[in-house]
């Protein structure tokens, strides 16, 4: 007889349960572990792509042919430019970022010239670079 009490609570415990409404919580969070400058996305997509990552002169971008940080690069950070996928080049960019200190974020230091070791060569020259400040408003 207890068995059969223990299966009855639980038959109850259910109908109970499926009455309960559901609580929608909003759009899956991005990573907490990754820093999300306050320009966002949108910005990334408008402003550090075009200006920072891949600029018109192909032979200072990040992304350049036969560059290191496209498909075929094989380093750390690889980005999506054939077809091109912004939301992931966004996404492996958030790993390279130190929201608590913009200036030591990777993404920057090892491009320009005298920080880091860049295999890549230096890219920019000094922090007065226009890409560099492009960069840097990402986080204002």
């Amino acid at each position: 007889m207890g068995h059969r009490a223990h299966a009855l609570g639980f038959a109850c415990l259910l109908t109970g349960l499926a009455g309960c409404p559901t609580v929608d919580l909003g759009d899956t969070p991005t990573d907490i572990n990754l820093c999300n400058p306050p320009g966002g996305r949108e910005y990334f997509d408008e402003m550090v792509w075009p200006e920072f990552v891949r600029p018109s002169d192909t032979a200072n971008g990040c992304t350049r042919s036969g560059g290191c940080h496209n498909e075929g690069g094989g380093t750390a950070l690889n980005f999506r430019t054939n077809p091109l996928d912004l939301a992931f080049n966004y996404r492996q960019a958030q790993v390279f970022l130190n929201c608590g200190t913009p200036g030591a974020s990777d993404f920057l230091t090892k491009p320009l010239a005298g920080i880091e070791p860049h295999g890549g060569m230096d890219i920019f020259s000094s922090e007065s670079d226009p890409a560099v400040q492009v960069f840097l408003g990402w986080f204002e």
